[in-house]
């Protein structure tokens, strides 16, 4: 039974990897076969043969564009990080300011973005810091807000079980609510590391003379579309990498979450 289980499991982890990239190898086909046989014009809508060539006639200068793009990325995002865990944290900690602050941060989320970044250009001027900043304030609020949630979300008897063991407030928060919270802080950190590559592009599209961003919108008017492409290509690669990167951590970080789930799949099947 026990090897029936077994083999049952590896079939469907296989089947979870192999649907997908089958259905991505199909549609690139089908992309190739009807720009070949429609004879589309390559400066419209170039084959994936085509970008294929680009990614390797223009490799140093995407990897020199993809260093730019990925140090305001992880500079943004590790500020959205810690500015995030940290208010979630004083906001779950405290009654005062989760009615002052929390608010706000909702609030701030009607300001969009992409009209705060011409400004940044007047304060801080070009280079990486304003590209930090964006990347920094699209990022913070699914990191804060989640952590928020799961700070909020801990079982209420454990909690008057800890104060009737005579633990402290803090012990409360350090030892059950962090712990507890942490499968809803990864989720906001998986959603920000995601919205990260795009919220670096918008950042440079407003204003940059390097990064990927600045590639693709240099090259559009040129009509390189196999270009525009091929830095297309290596963002959606850089942030499927990134996520999986979240995930790993998560999985290192809370072993027991995943083992839990995973005996439960084992009873559903």
């Amino acid at each position: 039974m026990n090897l029936l289980k077994n083999i049952l499991k590896k079939t469907a982890n296989v089947a979870t990897w192999l649907m997908p990239i089958a259905i991505l190898i199909g549609l690139v086909a089908i992309w190739e076969l009807w720009v070949q046989l429609a004879d589309v014009p390559r400066w419209q809508l170039p084959p994936p043969s085509e970008i294929a060539k680009e990614l390797v006639s223009s490799s140093g200068l995407l990897w020199t564009h993809t260093v730019v793009t990925l140090k305001e990325i992880v500079f943004g995002f590790l500020a959205a990080l810690a500015a995030g865990l940290i208010l979630a944290s004083g906001i779950a900690y405290s009654r005062v300011l989760e009615r002052s602050v929390y608010p706000i941060v909702i609030a701030s989320q009607t300001v969009p973005v992409i009209a705060i970044a011409p400004l940044l250009l007047i304060w801080v001027g070009y280079g990486l810091t304003p590209k930090i900043i964006i990347v920094a304030l699209i990022c913070f609020y699914p990191i804060s807000v989640n952590t928020v949630d799961g700070l909020k979300a801990v079982d209420p008897d454990m909690v008057n079980m800890l104060r009737t063991l005579g633990a402290s407030r803090w012990q409360v928060f350090t030892k059950l609510q962090i712990p507890s919270a942490l499968p809803f802080i990864f989720s906001g950190v998986k959603i920000g590391i995601s919205v990260s590559v795009i919220a670096a592009v918008i950042g440079e599209w407003v204003g940059a003379s390097e990064g990927l961003g600045y590639l693709i919108t240099y090259s559009q008017p040129l009509f390189l579309t196999a270009r525009v492409f091929a830095a297309i290509f290596v963002l959606s690669v850089m942030g499927i990498a990134l996520f999986v990167l979240a995930v790993v951590v998560e999985r290192l970080m809370m072993p027991w979450h995943f083992n839990e789930k995973r005996s439960n799949a084992m009873r559903q099947l």
